[in-house]
């Protein structure tokens, strides 16, 4: 497996803070799964979305650190990052092999563990950019509690999470504003969930500077195309 001695936490973080477009492979097409990547990279993606999912969690299982680790030479060969989201129960179970795998940036649900603090701390000692995701019906102000010294990332859910291709839920919106003014400038703030290019604007417009989409590029027939589209809907640059 890929380990990550040649990915400077700097370069993760800059990518993270920057206002862009993540591609969620949860919705690619798995026979052409490398070229599909390769599409969007060339199109000028820099953070690649993977959703791990249990069937504990959320009901769909999906695939784990052997998908990473098939990733993770092709996407930094390109000079991006794996961006893992991990919708699953007890995720510092499985920290150390996504991390070793080649991932950039770890994102654990608050709703999924009792060892909040632990887990992120664990995600930093290996040597990734570490996430806190908060799912529809879970307050913003949950993510107070944990301390915004362990967060690189905050990741708002507006769909519930588990199934691509939902719509967008719009009290989102005013989430994401909320989760925006109490989160330090160098906290990154995700939204994943129905976005596409009509929704991007709005989502950068609430305070999102990394958009994930997923059945928006991967559904479409022209993956490079699509991620464009929605990149101009969102002004990145």
């Amino acid at each position: 497996m890929a380990v990550q001695t040649d990915r400077p936490a700097e370069t993760t973080l800059r990518l993270l803070r920057g206002r862009r477009i993540a591609p969620s492979i949860l919705s690619a097409d798995f026979a052409r799964l490398g070229a599909q990547v390769e599409e969007v990279l060339d199109a000028g993606a820099r953070v690649i979305h993977v959703d791990v999912m249990d069937g504990h969690f959320v009901p769909p299982i999906t695939f784990g650190a052997v998908i990473v680790d098939a990733l993770a030479d092709r996407v930094h060969g390109a000079g991006a990052i794996l961006d893992v989201h991990l919708m699953i129960d007890r995720p510092e179970r499985y920290v150390g092999d996504i991390a070793r795998a080649g991932a950039d940036s770890i994102t654990i649900h608050i709703e999924a563990t009792p060892h909040v603090h632990y887990t992120l701390s664990a995600i930093h000692e290996a040597g990734c950019a570490a996430g806190a995701a908060i799912s529809p019906a879970t307050p913003a102000a949950s993510l107070d509690e944990i301390g915004h010294e362990l967060l690189d990332l905050a990741l708002c859910m507006s769909v519930n999470p588990g199934w691509g291709g939902q719509e967008f839920i719009p009290a989102s919106l005013d989430k994401l504003g909320r989760m925006r003014r109490a989160l330090p400038d160098h906290v990154a703030l995700e939204v994943d969930g129905g976005v596409h290019e009509q929704t991007a604007r709005s989502c950068v417009e609430a305070g999102a500077n990394l958009l994930v989409t997923g059945s928006a590029v991967f559904g479409s027939a022209d993956p490079a195309g699509a991620y464009a589209a929605i990149a101009r809907a969102a002004g990145v640059a």
